[in-house]
């Protein structure tokens, strides 16, 4: 088959080519840099054909901008993608040429490492995914890429046609366990579409954002400049907070604090917050979507209304925690959250698909979000991708992909972000009063009908849903993303608590029952 390269294909291979070696490079840095890029430079020399003149041909045109893994990876992973998407669609050989040729490239940089790099293996990781990304959306049957190649799992794919079926626009999954990495996706990415969701795309990952958030606020009191059980009135006294109400109580969802998103109460007693998707306020929340909230006016509406309990005497679910958690991390760092975000968890595991936004952006690929909602008697339905998230504050406004959202629940349980000690604390399991599913600190601690134990945060942000199941030590895990029509009912709820049931049933359980947890 005959291949034509203009000279920006022939520069986009080459930035991909060299620019994943000088990501492993800088993932290394602190062992040898030189020789890892030396050894992985050899290994691209042993291209072939075609794609071994383009290149040889390697100086000329090479634009590298920045010098942190996480700055390289934004340029060069998604250059490897499209280094892939366009020879996949003049000839796929050359494309298996070009994959196997970087793989090699980057096996050779982490051959001769005296110690290998927990994060040259995770670059490695999202470098593979680059790759594959391409030829997963290509296939027609939205089998799993290449990372995959030659893993029948049936099963995986039955489970998340039959989540589509239940009400879901579209699904895609990525699991990771002993028998490889398995990445795929089904239904559509557009209402009416065509094609299949993308299977590393970004989604709003809603109350996940509160696993990263209690990560960030433990990363700081491992730096010694937040006290787990110190009072949070000592770090904001600004708002006169009940002195007893801990840093531990905030992550934990023990303060007592009003949710500013509202309270339900036992004797189903209904106290609104801020006008939400849900309930009776949805059609307020659409018309004005675009709002942007403050963390501190979210927290001022919650204590302008009654605690829900005495501190550490209950537990309930509570996005003030977050929204104070927010500005503390902000209060004791001087810095802001995106920006310790950024230093703390993002940069070091070279997370550049995961954002913190400012505005109702998200970027692409994404599969769409949608709301349903009655305007003079008619059902209307319309595309929400584009919504501003601050009204959930830290507590759930992150953007993410289903590859970062494994690499994070991976390192956080693995041990590469935490002391031991607080990685115990966060897993430790405080009761809820929901069978088999207690909280910890930022995440839920769920125990399955099997009798095993997963740590799991989920959440929805209308029209998006994002699911993180991982074993205790961050072997095994499941991250899924999911696009819906959401509605004030939320009409969807069933599913997608039964989403994370099949999904739990088929990876950790051996399809025995598990309960879900609640969403945001």
């Amino acid at each position: 088959m005959s291949i034509t390269l203009t000279d920006q294909d022939r520069s986009t291979l080459r930035t991909a080519a060299y620019g994943a070696v000088s990501l492993m490079a800088a993932a290394g840095a602190a062992s040898k840099p030189v020789k890892i890029a030396t050894d992985g430079g050899i290994a691209l020399a042993s291209a072939t054909g075609l794609l071994g003149h383009v290149l040889a041909a390697k100086s000329k045109d090479i634009d590298l901008k920045g010098k942190s893994a996480a700055a390289l990876a934004d340029q060069v992973l998604p250059a490897l993608t499209a280094a892939m998407r366009l020879l996949n669609q003049q000839d796929p050989a050359e494309a298996d040429n070009f994959r196997d040729t970087v793989l090699l490239a980057i096996e050779a940089a982490q051959t001769h490492q005296d110690r290998p790099s927990p994060t040259m293996a995770e670059m490695a990781r999202k470098i593979t995914a680059a790759l594959d990304v391409a030829g997963s959306a290509s296939a027609d049957s939205g089998a799993a890429p290449a990372a995959a190649a030659g893993l029948d799992r049936p099963e995986l794919r039955k489970a998340i046609e039959e989540i589509v079926d239940s009400g879901f626009i579209g699904v895609s999954l990525r699991v990771h366990d002993e028998r490889g990495e398995w990445v795929g996706s089904a239904g559509t990415a557009e209402l009416d579409g065509t094609a299949k969701p993308p299977t590393n795309g970004y989604v709003r990952i809603g109350s996940n954002a509160k696993t990263f958030t209690a990560t960030l606020v433990l990363r700081l009191v491992a730096e010694g400049k937040v006290g787990l059980d110190t009072s949070v009135n000592g770090y904001l006294p600004e708002f006169g907070l009940d002195e007893r109400i801990t840093v531990r109580m905030l992550l934990q969802h023990t303060s007592g604090l009003f949710n500013y998103t509202g309270e339900v109460y036992d004797d189903g007693t209904v106290v609104l917050g801020i006008p939400i998707p849900y309930s009776t306020t949805g059609k307020e929340w659409l018309d004005n979507r675009f709002k942007a909230y403050r963390p501190r006016e979210l927290v001022e509406l919650a204590l302008s209304r009654p605690a829900r309990f005495e501190p550490g005497t209950g537990w309930s679910y509570s996005n003030t925690n977050y929204a104070l958690a927010r500005l503390l991390i902000e209060k004791v760092s001087g810095r802001s959250f995106a920006q310790e975000m950024q230093r703390l968890i993002l940069g070091p595991l070279g997370l550049s698909g995961t954002v913190v936004p400012d505005g109702a952006e998200i970027p692409e690929p994404y599969a769409h979000a949608y709301y349903r909602y009655e305007d003079a008697g008619e059902q209307k339905t319309i595309d929400i991708t584009r919504q501003d998230p601050s009204w959930v504050s830290s507590g759930g406004d992150m953007i993410s992909t289903t590859q970062d959202l494994a690499t994070f629940i991976s390192a956080l349980l693995g041990g590469q972000l935490l002391p031991a000690p607080l990685l115990a604390e966060m897993c430790t399991p405080h009761p809820t009063g929901i069978p088999n599913m207690d909280y910890g600190l930022g995440v839920f601690v769920l125990t399955t009908d099997a009798g095993g134990t997963v740590i799991s945060h989920n959440g929805a942000s209308v029209g998006h849903s994002a699911l993180m199941f991982s074993t205790p030590d961050g072997s095994k895990t499941v991250t899924a993303a999911l696009n819906c029509v959401d509605d004030a009912d939320l009409s969807i709820g069933t599913a997608f608590q039964n989403a994370q049931q099949r999904l739990v049933n088929e990876v950790f359980c051996g399809g025995q029952a598990d309960p879900a947890e609640p969403t945001d």
